[in-house]
């Protein structure tokens, strides 16, 4: 074990630190970008407080359409945007493009999922008492929806985690890269069995926190 380590143990943290930061990166970016999206889709939908069917059958579309394509198709398929865009297609900077179009749609669907369990009541007395249509999003809707939100937040942080284990076929860095270059190439069975392993406990830690921080913010859960 001694001298697995010495041998690979600086580079299973280097490309531990390559995952969470393409990771958490993407994450960021998609958050900026779905969130606009989940709530857009959420209040042009019908009976809601702005409808506006076009709009909302438009953003539907994308959404889904984005949801369907499977990520080491879309990795390779916006190659030359990902180039123009960051200078590389590879590496932990090019992974960050494809990993936040791939979780964009992801997190506007979850926004919306989250939105759409705030108690109606609460809108209409916004409404009631003279709320604009943007004190209604901010103050009711995404203020009332946090828990939920909070708590998809760790569901996009492991999916990002999965995929950017997928953008090691392309040599995209990361932990899966290690585990495709040194575990699968070159028969090593102790390297793949280390970055599984590594995996596994980067998993639970983002599953535990966000579900910790979810609990905290939850002001329903009364002790």
């Amino acid at each position: 074990m001694a001298d697995f380590f010495a041998e690979y143990g600086s580079l299973l943290l280097t490309e531990t630190v390559a995952t969470l930061e393409m990771t958490i990166i993407s994450t960021l970016f998609a958050y900026i970008l779905g969130i606009p999206i989940g709530v857009l889709v959420t209040i042009t939908g019908e009976n809601s407080i702005l409808p506006c069917r076009p709009v909302n059958v438009v953003l539907g579309w994308i959404v889904n359409m984005g949801r369907s394509i499977p990520f080491i198709i879309l990795l390779v398929a916006i190659m030359p945007f990902t180039r123009w865009l960051v200078g590389a297609a590879i590496g932990v900077r090019g992974v960050i493009v494809p990993l936040t179009v791939a979780a964009t749609p992801f997190v506007a669907r979850m926004i919306e999922t989250a939105l759409m369990e705030v108690d109606d009541g609460l809108i209409e007395v916004a409404n009631a008492t003279g709320s604009t249509t943007w004190q209604i999003i901010w103050k009711v809707l995404l203020r009332e929806s946090v828990p939920s939100i909070l708590m998809g937040l760790p569901i996009t942080l492991i999916t990002l985690v999965g995929y950017s284990a997928m953008a090691g076929v392309v040599g995209g860095g990361g932990l899966g890269d290690v585990a495709l270059r040194y575990g699968y190439y070159r028969y090593q069975s102790n390297v793949m069995i280390m970055t599984i392993i590594i995996l596994i406990i980067v998993v639970q830690i983002m599953q535990s926190l966000g579900s910790f921080i979810a609990k905290k913010s939850d002001k329903r859960i009364r002790k």
